[in-house]
């Protein structure tokens, strides 16, 4: 660790890939591809009308699977193949002394995928349906790195501000490259461009975004040396896997990290499919137009830019894990009003967004910087592949979950009702959790406050 003028230099640098990839899970993830996939697939399964729910089915790889719910499918394969991926290429990471070369080679591999999008027109799916796969694993892969270069520029006591103003400018970038877009689908005759092929631009915007940005934290970070590397024999293929099994043994010394990532497991599935599905809920139960949806997200963007920074503070006085199961608490709240919604009911379905965006910035931010302090140092690579992959672990059920539910009842409404469970398992497993118990056992210093409920 250096000065407190070089931390807070690398910090911003830091910074900027939560600017470049947030882009992808916006407009991509977040807004544009599932309501515009469903319709592309729709047509390709013969609807009348595409725009409309539909629950007809299309085969793929032999299996029959409606159209409605196809991104559920696709997000539920991605996140099930990240869940066996991450680990191993966490092992890698923590034996490089090059953490942003990692980082950024996942990211512009992701990019390239994610630009594929920009096919996805008429009634061709299939082209899209493998890029947005590969997409959402590169991103994660990506992630790793960067989560454990949080380690090697802040120490314990700025975690939590460093991890908030992170996931702060991520919000940002994501809302300012939705705003533009939101201005180009809305006036796209007046740019001469039909609705589709606004979406399609879009979806490439996210792409170029990402991969520019993430130029700048190339450039500006610097890599540190790998520290506490577990020996092992072998190459570097055979020293990896050994180092991620022995990670795997060890994690029994750590039951308060291993607790915290069940419940990560559980509440974070319920957030990511939330946010999943609020585009395809509210254009498909609730009838909203994609302007709508778009500027719905565009705010909950930057409604999570100030939640993300008014966690941070408030993490300052209660401590992070006190913020983190308050949070899980008013994800339950937020489920069980979006369940009642009445269709059309423009006000009410803003303030439901303004909620989840308060929510969502606090969460997500003091949950990295929480974990942070719980991971053996030399192991940040590792662990966060492990967070990474109970981030995706259940998040397949999740998606799953809605897409069948969808299926079996033709509505989106208990689709979202069922998301609950998550976040009560969440919280059960929060409660069960020593904070500061946790902290020390990983050898790291306890900030100050640590809160104990």
């Amino acid at each position: 660790m250096t000065t407190t003028k070089d931390r807070i230099s690398q910090q911003k640098a830091w910074n900027w890939y939560d600017w470049a990839n947030s882009a992808f899970y916006t407009t991509v993830l977040s807004v544009m591809f599932a309501p515009y996939m469903i319709t592309v697939a729709g047509r390709a399964a013969g609807c009348v009308d595409a725009d409309e729910t539909c629950a007809r089915t299309l085969n793929v790889l032999g299996l029959h699977l409606a159209a409605g719910s196809l991104p559920s499918y696709l997000t539920s394969f991605a996140t099930i193949s990240s869940a066996l991926l991450l680990p191993i290429v966490g092992a890698f990471v923590d034996r490089s002394a090059h953490k942003k070369r990692h980082m950024a080679g996942y990211a512009w591999a992701g990019a390239a995928c994610a630009a594929l999008l920009f096919f996805l027109e008429g009634d061709n799916w299939q082209l899209a349906a493998v890029a947005v796969v590969a997409a959402s694993i590169l991103a994660g892969c990506s992630l790793v790195s960067y989560y454990a270069i949080l380690v090697d520029i802040s120490t314990e006591d700025e975690r939590d501000a460093v991890s908030s103003h992170g996931w702060a400018w991520g919000y940002l970038g994501g809302g300012v490259l939705l705003a533009i877009n939101l201005v180009m689908f809305l006036g796209h005759d007046t740019f001469g461009l039909s609705e589709a092929m606004a979406v399609r631009l879009s979806l490439l915007s996210a792409a170029l975004w990402w991969a520019g940005f993430t130029v700048i934290p190339f450039i500006r970070l610097r890599d540190y040396p790998a520290q506490n590397v577990v020996p092992e024999q072998g190459g570097l293929w055979h020293r990896s896997f050994g180092q991620l099994a022995t990670t795997v043994r060890d994690l029994r010394n750590y039951p308060m990290t291993l607790t915290f990532l069940l419940a990560y497991l559980f509440y974070n599935d319920g957030i990511q499919t939330v946010l999943f599905a609020a585009s395809t809920y509210g254009e498909k139960q609730l009838g909203f137009g994609t302007s709508v949806l778009i500027g719905t997200i565009l705010l909950i963007q930057f409604v999570a830019f100030g939640g993300a920074l008014l966690f941070g503070r408030l993490a300052s006085t209660y401590g992070a894990y006190r913020l983190i199961l308050w949070g899980t608490f008013a994800w339950m709240g937020i489920v069980v009003v979006a369940l009642v919604l009445p269709a059309g009911n423009v006000p009410l379905f803003v303030a439901v967004a303004v909620g989840i965006g308060l929510v969502m910035g606090g969460t997500q931010a003091l949950s990295r910087s929480f974990f942070s302090l719980l991971i053996p140092r030399g192991r940040e690579g590792e662990y966060f592949a492990l967070y990474g992959a109970a981030e995706r672990g259940t998040s397949w059920f999740g998606t799953l979950l809605f897409g069948v539910t969808f299926q079996v009842t033709g509505s989106y409404r208990p689709a979202i009702l069922a998301l609950i469970i998550f976040f009560v398992l969440g919280a059960y497993f929060l409660l069960r959790l020593d904070p500061e118990r946790g902290i020390r056992e990983a050898g790291n210093q306890v900030p100050a406050p640590v809160a104990v409920v």
